[in-house]
């Protein structure tokens, strides 16, 4: 992955941004930073993963909604079935859920790698978050616009008017921008 950032001449501090990568992982970001570095992943149970990555998931939900711990608690009681109070030691890392319960609550806070989310070790819990970002790099989108945003660092662009172009104004920038990143047709008639 590092050869592939040098070669495409990327930032990989904004590439790996660690705080985000812990975020996505749910693991610590001292952690993440020093498995970038090639260190080993920490030596811990799968009860001890569970417990971290779910409170970090009840959190960032309670910064999210501004719901209090009890309502999140009554909502994953309701889609555990079982008590709020059972629900809410879950929810504190406090209590450890079993396979039927780990599979809900993946399936509550829309989890992609499902029970493995809260089960892998860190080295793989953040191979996953980095197997997109490899992919990107081995086969970059074909479309112009975002290959030129992303060759300077643009994360996001509102390509919407909001009155400020005419909609013949937008077609001629556009148009401008993917001209310059195609190649000339003198250039492939050669």
């Amino acid at each position: 992955m590092d050869a592939l950032i040098r070669e495409k001449g990327l930032d990989r501090s904004v590439l790996l941004d660690p705080r985000e990568l812990a975020t996505g992982t749910a693991l610590p970001e001292p952690v993440v930073r020093a498995l970038l570095e090639g260190k080993p992943p920490p030596d811990d149970t799968v009860t001890e993963r569970f417990s971290a990555r779910i409170r970090v998931l009840a959190e960032a939900d309670l910064r999210r909604t501004g719901r209090k711990m009890a309502a999140l608690a009554a909502e994953v009681g309701a889609a555990l079935h079982v008590s709020d109070v059972w629900a809410r030691l879950i929810l504190e890392g406090r209590k450890t859920p079993n396979i039927e319960h780990l599979h809900k609550l993946a399936e509550f806070f829309g989890l992609e790698a499902g029970e493995a989310f809260f089960t892998a070790p860190a080295d793989k819990a953040l191979d996953r978050a980095l197997t997109p970002i490899l992919a990107q790099l081995e086969n970059p989108e074909t479309d112009p616009v975002e290959a030129l945003l992303r060759k300077y660092g643009v994360r996001a662009a509102d390509l919407r008017r909001h009155g400020s172009m005419t909609p013949e104004a937008l077609d001629r920038l556009l148009e401008g921008v993917i001209r310059s990143v195609l190649p000339r047709k003198e250039d492939t008639d050669q």
